[in-house]
C-alpha cells in the first residue's frame, strides 16, 4: 500500500519504568522507538500503553487503526478482557495485528490462536541468526538470505501455535535450538504476523533489519482485501 497507514503501537511500558537496564536501552519506551521509525515512513502513528484508560485502546482508537503493533511481557493478565475482546473483534473485521517477542503470551494472541502459545526460553544474551525461508514474501523485501542479532533471548521449539499460513523466518541459536520466528495467520479479514526478536534489555528495535521487517509487515498487514462480506439472512439476487 502506498498511502499512509494508520498504525497504533501498543506497549505495556512497565519494564522501562522499573528496570534501569531496560530504561537505558529504551528511555522513552519500546513503543516510542518503534513509532519513530514507522512515522518516518509517512504513516499516521499513535502509541498506547497499559496504564492509560482502557489501555489506550478505546473503540474510537481501534476504529481509526489499520494496523496494531503489540509488545507485552510482564503484565499480560492486567489487560482487561473487554479490551481483549475489542481488539480481537477488530482483527476479525480487518485490522492488521503485529505481535512482537513475548507478546506471544498476550491474551490477544492466545485468543486468536486458541492454543497455549508456550515455548522454550533462556535469557543468556545469545547470538541469533534469522534465516529467510520464504524469500518471495513481501515481509522480507530488502533483506538478504539471513540476518543476525548479536544478543537476544532464546526461544526454542516446540512453539505451541496452530500451523501458520506461512513461515517467513526460522531462527538458530548457539545452544542448538531453532524457532519459527516469523509466522503469518489470517483471522477473518485481518492479517496477523508474529515476529520473535525484541527482548527488552537488548537494542533489537534499533537494528536496521528488524526495522525493515516491521515496516514491511505493517504494509502487508494493512492490505486486507476488498469489500467486507455480509452475513445473515439474505435476499436472493435472482428471481425465485
Amino acid at each position: 500500500m502506498s498511502q499512509s497507514i494508520r498504525v497504533t503501537v501498543w506497549n505495556e511500558f512497565r519494564h522501562e519504568k522499573t528496570d534501569a537496564k531496560v530504561r537505558e536501552v529504551y528511555p522513552d519506551g519500546i513503543h516510542h522507538t518503534i513509532a519513530q521509525f514507522l512515522a518516518a515512513d509517512g504513516h499516521q502513528v499513535r502509541t498506547a500503553t497499559l496504564d492509560e484508560p482502557e489501555h489506550g485502546l478505546t473503540e474510537e482508537t481501534l476504529d481509526q487503526t489499520d494496523v496494531l503493533v503489540w509488545w507485552g511481557h510482564m503484565a499480560h493478565q492486567e489487560v482487561a478482557d473487554a479490551v481483549v475482546e475489542r481488539v480481537v473483534r477488530r482483527v476479525w473485521q480487518g485490522m492488521g495485528l503485529i505481535v512482537l517477542h513475548s507478546g506471544h503470551f498476550s491474551k490477544v494472541f492466545k485468543a486468536l490462536m486458541g492454543t497455549s502459545c508456550d515455548l522454550k526460553w533462556r535469557e543468556a544474551g545469545e547470538h541469533e541468526r534469522l534465516w529467510v525461508v520464504n524469500p518471495s514474501h513481501p515481509i522480507v523485501r530488502g533483506l538478504g538470505e539471513y540476518f543476525e542479532l548479536p544478543h537476544e533471548e532464546m526461544y526454542g521449539e516446540h512453539f505451541d501455535v496452530p500451523t501458520p499460513d506461512e513461515v517467513v523466518f526460522i531462527s538458530w541459536f548457539p545452544g542448538g535450538e531453532v524457532f519459527r520466528s516469523g509466522l503469518t495467520y489470517r483471522r477473518g479479514r485481518g492479517k496477523v504476523f508474529y515476529f520473535r526478536p525484541g527482548h527488552e534489555t537488548h537494542p533489537t528495535y534499533y537494528d536496521a533489519n528488524v526495522q525493515t521487517v516491521i515496516r514491511n509487515a505493517v504494509r502487508w498487514a494493512a492490505d486486507n482485501g476488498g469489500v467486507a462480506p455480509t452475513y445473515g439472512n439474505h435476499k436472493p439476487i435472482e428471481s425465485l
